[in-house]
């Protein structure tokens, strides 16, 4: 099922929000076509993301995390979520556990960027996983968000791979590269309605 149009995006993110930098450059430059970034929120209110979605004119807004039980702040975002009429929301390096309630609020419509080709790393540092453990190919996942670690259902992925001058440092940069492509390919595919979901399964039609 298609969003509305435009469908209207909601960024959470905790640091300089890279990923939604490039999101809203590919919007901005017409690559990314149907959609709009409603509202950027954080956790932190010194995040250096809201800073820059104040820059380009779009809605920030900090929600303090610290000191708050998860189901409450997760509550506060959610209403500014749904003041903003966001549709669609996208976590961009947003460093918290979202609460059962917040998956239940938006079925299906939180997506989030993982640097590893999951399931394989989980959690953090996975770039560093992925090169302790000899992996010889990485990349990045974007996926649905649902109650458990990096576990949603898998909408894109892209490969990197682990070139023998390659340290972890160099290799995250290598997979960030891909990232910043494949969010937004994996936001266009479901802002488009153009798929099913069969049990694990994303399928284009």
């Amino acid at each position: 099922m298609s969003l509305q149009s435009p469908a209207r995006l909601g960024i959470l993110l905790s640091g300089r929000g890279s990923n939604f930098l490039a999101i809203a450059d590919n919007i901005a430059q017409g690559h990314l076509k149907g959609c709009e970034i409603a509202v950027v929120i954080s956790n932190k209110a010194d995040a250096p993301g809201l800073e820059s979605a104040r820059e380009r004119g779009i809605k920030a807004v900090a929600v303090e995390a610290k000191g708050r039980k998860r189901a409450e702040h997760d509550q506060e975002i959610i209403a500014t979520l749904r003041e903003h009429q966001v549709n669609l929301v996208c976590l961009a390096g947003y460093m918290r556990l979202l609460s059962p309630g917040f998956v239940q609020a938006f079925p299906q419509r939180i997506l989030n960027i993982h640097p590893s080709l999951l399931p394989a790393f989980p959690g953090l540092d996975a770039q560093q996983q992925a090169f302790d453990y000899g992996a010889q190919v990485a990349g990045c996942t974007v996926h649905f968000v649902d109650e458990e670690l990096d576990h949603g259902v898998i909408v894109l992925q892209k490969v990197v791979a682990v070139e023998p001058e390659d340290d972890a440092h160099r290799l995250a940069e290598r997979i960030l590269v891909q990232e910043h492509i494949a969010y937004s390919e994996a936001i266009a595919r479901v802002i488009s309605g153009d798929y099913e979901i069969t049990g694990r399964r994303y399928i284009r039609r």
